[in-house]
C-alpha cells in the first residue's frame, strides 16, 4: 500500500499586479503550472492512494479559471490512475463559514474523488483492508475522536489543522485553522499514517505523521517559509510518498514556477545615498542567475530616512521592471536618546510599544492575551509581505510597522 500525500495547493492564489498577455494574474498562473507539474509527478509514482489534506483553493469562492484548471488536472489524475483512491478534505480556505453554503470541492465527486468537507467521516475500503478518518477544517463541525478502526489493517488519519506546539508563532498568527489538536489526542503511534495539512513547510510531527507543506509559496509569510526551509535543510516545496508496508518515506521536491530570490543584506551605516545606490546596484548585478522574472527581496539596514528618500528611483524602477516583483525594505538605525534622569537609553521600537499596549489594555474575558500579542507583532513583522503589492519603490521598516 503506497500513498502520496500533498496539501495546500491554494489554486487561484493571486499576488502582485503583473498580468499575463491573456490578462490573468501572473502568480495565479504560476501556481496553476506548479500544480500541473505536481499532478504529472504523482501520476508517474502510480500510488495506490492519493491524500489531499485541504486548502485546494485559496478562497471559498475561487475564480472560474481556477475551478476549471483544478477540474482538468484532477480529471487527468483519475484517467491516468483509475484504480487509485483519491481522498480530499476541506481546509480553512475551502470551508464556508456557514453550513448552508455549499463547498466547491464537492464538484470533484463527479470524478470519483472522495470529498469530505462539512463533517468528519470515516471512509471504509474493505477490498483494500483500509480505513481513512477524514477530518476537514469545518468551524461548525462536531470534533471527532481521533481513533483508528480496529477491524482494518491500514488506518490513515487525514486532517487539516494545527498540531499543538508544531507550527511557529508567525504561521499561527497569520492564518489560523479551526482545529487545534494535542499530540496526545492525535495518537500518532496507533495509526498507519497521519497526513496533515495547513502548515506550508514540510515537517515531521511523529515518525509516521507529517505535514507535507504547500506546493508553492502562497502564504503571507513566504520569506519566513524560505528561512525555515533553509534552516531545516529542506529543498523547498513538494509532496510525500509513503509505503505503509515497508515504511519507506520520500519527500519529492517540486520546483516552484517562479523563483524567490532573497539578496544578501546590506548594512548601510555611514553610507551616502550615492554609496548605497552603488551597493544596491552591485548586489543586484551579482545575483545568481539575475533578477529577471523572479520575486526578489533586498533588505537594507541602518538607513536614515533622508538617505532612503534620496535613492536612485530610476534605477529602482528598472529593477522592478525586470523582476516580477522587486521589494526593497529599509530599516532605520537604532536611535539612542537620553532617558529619564539623564541615563542613556534606547528609544522603544514600535513592536515594543505595541507589545506593551496589548499587555496592559483591558480585554474581553474570552480573548487570549498571548495570542493577541503574537498576532499584533506578527502583523508588524510580516507587513512587508502583506504590502508587497504597493507601488512604492522603497519600503521603510517604519512604514511597514
Amino acid at each position: 500500500m503506497r500513498l502520496v500525500h500533498l496539501s495546500d495547493l491554494h489554486l487561484g492564489f493571486r499576488q502582485y499586479q503583473r498580468l499575463t498577455p491573456a490578462g490573468a494574474n501572473q502568480r495565479e498562473v504560476d501556481v496553476a503550472r506548479t500544480f500541473e507539474r505536481t499532478i504529472e509527478r504523482v501520476i508517474a509514482r502510480r500510488p495506490d492512494l492519493v491524500l489531499i489534506a485541504g486548502d485546494v483553493f485559496h478562497a471559498v469562492r475561487p475564480s472560474n479559471p481556477a475551478i476549471l484548471h483544478a477540474f482538468r488536472q484532477f480529471t487527468r489524475l483519475r484517467v491516468a490512475l483509475p484504480d487509485t483512491l483519491v481522498v480530499m478534505v476541506a481546509g480553512n480556505h475551502d470551508a464556508p463559514k456557514t453550513s448552508e453554503t455549499g463547498c466547491i470541492l464537492r464538484l470533484f465527486t463527479e470524478l470519483g474523488v472522495h470529498v469530505v468537507d462539512a463533517v468528519a467521516d470515516r471512509l471504509h475500503f474493505p477490498e483494500r483492508d483500509l480505513s481513512i478518518l477524514a477530518v476537514p477544517d469545518a468551524p461548525t463541525a462536531t470534533r471527532p475522536v481521533f481513533a483508528p478502526d480496529g477491524t482494518a489493517r491500514w488506518n490513515v488519519l487525514l486532517v487539516h489543522g494545527e498540531v499543538e506546539g508544531i507550527l511557529p508563532k508567525e504561521a499561527v498568527a497569520t492564518d489560523r485553522a479551526s482545529i487545534e489538536i494535542t499530540r496526545e489526542e492525535l495518537r500518532a503511534p496507533e495509526w498507519s499514517y497521519v497526513a496533515l495539512g495547513h502548515y506550508h513547510v514540510y515537517r515531521a510531527v511523529a515518525p509516521n505523521a507529517f505535514y507535507s507543506g504547500s506546493i508553492d509559496y502562497t502564504s503571507a509569510n513566504a520569506w519566513g517559509e524560505v528561512h525555515e526551509e533553509r534552516a531545516a535543510g529542506i529543498s523547498g516545496k513538494g509532496f510525500i510518498e509513503r509505503d505503509l508496508v515497508t515504511g519507506e518515506h520520500t519527500f519529492h521536491p517540486i520546483e516552484p514556477s517562479r523563483p524567490l530570490l532573497e539578496l544578501p543584506e546590506i548594512v548601510a551605516k555611514g553610507m551616502s545615498s550615492a554609496e548605497l545606490d552603488a551597493a544596491i546596484r552591485a548586489t543586484v548585478e551579482q545575483a545568481p542567475g539575475g533578477i529577471d522574472d523572479k520575486i526578489v527581496r533586498l533588505v537594507v539596514r541602518d538607513v536614515p530616512r533622508h538617505i532612503a528618500r534620496e535613492l536612485d528611483h530610476k534605477a529602482l524602477r528598472e529593477f522592478k521592471r525586470r523582476a516580477l516583483h522587486f521589494h526593497l525594505l529599509t530599516y532605520k538605525p537604532d536611535v539612542q536618546r537620553e532617558g529619564v534622569g539623564g541615563a542613556p537609553g534606547r528609544r522603544p521600537s514600535l513592536p515594543d510599544i505595541v507589545r506593551e499596549k496589548l499587555r496592559t489594555r483591558l480585554l474581553p474575558s474570552d480573548v487570549d492575551r498571548d495570542a493577541l500579542v503574537a498576532l499584533g507583532l506578527r502583523y508588524l513583522e510580516e507587513a512587508d509581505a502583506l504590502v508587497a503589492t504597493e507601488p512604492a519603490l522603497v519600503t521603510t521598516a517604519e512604514e511597514v510597522e
